[in-house]
C-alpha cells in the first residue's frame, strides 16, 4: 500500500505591517549586536594590554632568572616587585614636575599655535604655509590636537587596571592558556599552541624594542630640548616616549609642540628642534629597535596604516594604542590558519 504524499505546505505570506516589525526587530537586533561588540571590543582591548604586561613581566623575570639562577617564580616575583618599585620611584621624583608640566602644556597650547602662527607670518613662505592652512579645517585640527593631548596623559591615570589584569596574567598564566585551549576542538589544540606561541614570541620582540626606545627618547630628547633652551623638556620628552607605540604617526604628532614652542622662540630654532626630533627619532626606531625586534614578524608599512585607521574607528585612542600588537596577533592567525593551509611549502 503506498503511502499518501501529502501536498506542499505554501508558506503564509507577510503582511505589510509584518514585514515592517521584522525588519525593525532585525535592525534592532544589528544595532544591539554592535553596540555590545563595540563595549566588548574596548574590553579585550585593555585584556591585550594586560597580556603585554605580563609578556613584560615574564620577559623581564627570565633575564632574572638566567642572571641569578634562582626559581622562576622568585624571578617572577623579583620582576614584578622591582617594576612597581623602579616606577614609584620615578613617580615620586618626577611626578609633580612632570605634572606641572603637562598641565602648563594643555593650558598654554593654545596661545603656543597663535604665536606660532604669528611668527610664521613673518616670513613669505610662512605666509603661503597658513594660507594653505586656513580655515575651518585647520581650526578643528589644532582643538583635536589639544584634545589628543590631554587624553593621551590622562589614559596614563587608568593604567592601575591594565597593570593589576597583567599580575593577574603573570601570577598564573596556564591557568587562562589551558581555559582557552579547553575551548578548543581535539584537532586543533596544537595548532593553538604553536599560535599562542608564535604570538608571545613576537609581542615579546616587539615589546622590547618599543620599551628600549621609550627610554632612550625619554633620555635623549629632553636633555637636547633643555640644552636648545626648550621649556617643557621634560614632558615633551615623556611625550615622543609615550607615543613610540604608535607607528608611523606617533613620532610626527610627537614633534608637533615641541616646533610649537621653538617657533615662538625663533624660527630658526625651530627648524633645528625638527631635525633634532627627526634625527632622535629616525636612529632610534629605524636602528636601534629594529636590532632588538629580531622575532618580530614582517609588517607590510600599508597594512600598518589601515590597521591603525580601523582600530582607531572601533576603539579611539585605546584602539591606536594597541593597533600594533593587534595587527602582529592577526597576522599569526591569518599565517597559521589560512595561509600555510593553502601553501604546503610554507609549512614548518
Amino acid at each position: 500500500m503506498s503511502e499518501k504524499k501529502l501536498p506542499p505546505k505554501v508558506a503564509k505570506e507577510l503582511t505589510y505591517t509584518e514585514k515592517v516589525w521584522h525588519t525593525v526587530g532585525i535592525v534592532a537586533i544589528v544595532a544591539v549586536l554592535i553596540l555590545i561588540a563595540r563595549v566588548a571590543f574596548g574590553v579585550l582591548l585593555v585584556a591585550l594590554a594586560g597580556c603585554l604586561i605580563s609578556v613584560y613581566f615574564h620577559g623581564l623575570g627570565d633575564v632574572i632568572q638566567r642572571k641569578t639562577k634562582w626559581k622562576h617564580r622568585t624571578a617572577m616575583l623579583v620582576s614584578i616587585i622591582g617594576s612597581f618599585i623602579i616606577l614609584g620611584f620615578l613617580l615620586w621624583f618626577m611626578g609633580s614636575k612632570i605634572q606641572v608640566q603637562v598641565s602648563e602644556l594643555s593650558d598654554t597650547l593654545p596661545q603656543t599655535i597663535h604665536n606660532a602662527k604669528l611668527k610664521l607670518a613673518e616670513t613669505p613662505l610662512g605666509r603661503k604655509a597658513l594660507e594653505a592652512t586656513s580655515g575651518g579645517d585647520s581650526d578643528k585640527l589644532f582643538a583635536t590636537a589639544s584634545q589628543f593631548f590631554s587624553t593621551t596623559f590622562g589614559v596614563l591615570g587608568n593604567i592601575y587596571i591594565i597593570l593589576f589584569l597583567g599580575i593577574f596574567f603573570t601570577a598564573s598564566p596556564s591557568l587562562y592558556k589551558d581555559g582557552l585551549i579547553l575551548l578548543i576542538p581535539p584537532d586543533g589544540k596544537e595548532l593553538t599552541h604553536k599560535i599562542i606561541d608564535r604570538a608571545s614570541n613576537s609581542l615579546r620582540g616587539w615589546l622590547k624594542g618599543t620599551m628600549i626606545s621609550m627610554v632612550l627618547l625619554a633620555i635623549l630628547l629632553p636633555i637636547g630640548l633643555s640644552l636648545m633652551g626648550i621649556p617643557m623638556a621634560l614632558v615633551l620628552g615623556l611625550l615622543a616616549a609615550i607615543l613610540v607605540i604608535v607607528p608611523n604617526f606617533g613620532s610626527f604628532i610627537a614633534m608637533i609642540p615641541g616646533v610649537l614652542l621653538a617657533l615662538t622662540i625663533d624660527t630658526n630654532k625651530a627648524i633645528l628642534v625638527a631635525l633634532f626630533y627627526i634625527v632622535i627619532q629616525t636612529l632610534v626606531q629605524n636602528i636601534v629597535a629594529p636590532l632588538i625586534q629580531k622575532k618580530m614578524i614582517n609588517m607590510p608599512p600599508a597594512l600598518t596604516i589601515i590597521g591603525q585607521l580601523v582600530m582607531g574607528v572601533l576603539g579611539g585612542a585605546m584602539g591606536i594604542i594597541m593597533a600594533m600588537p593587534a595587527i602582529v596577533i592577526l597576522m599569526i592567525l591569518a599565517d597559521e590558519m589560512y595561509v600555510k593551509r593553502i601553501n604546503p611549502e610554507l609549512r614548518d
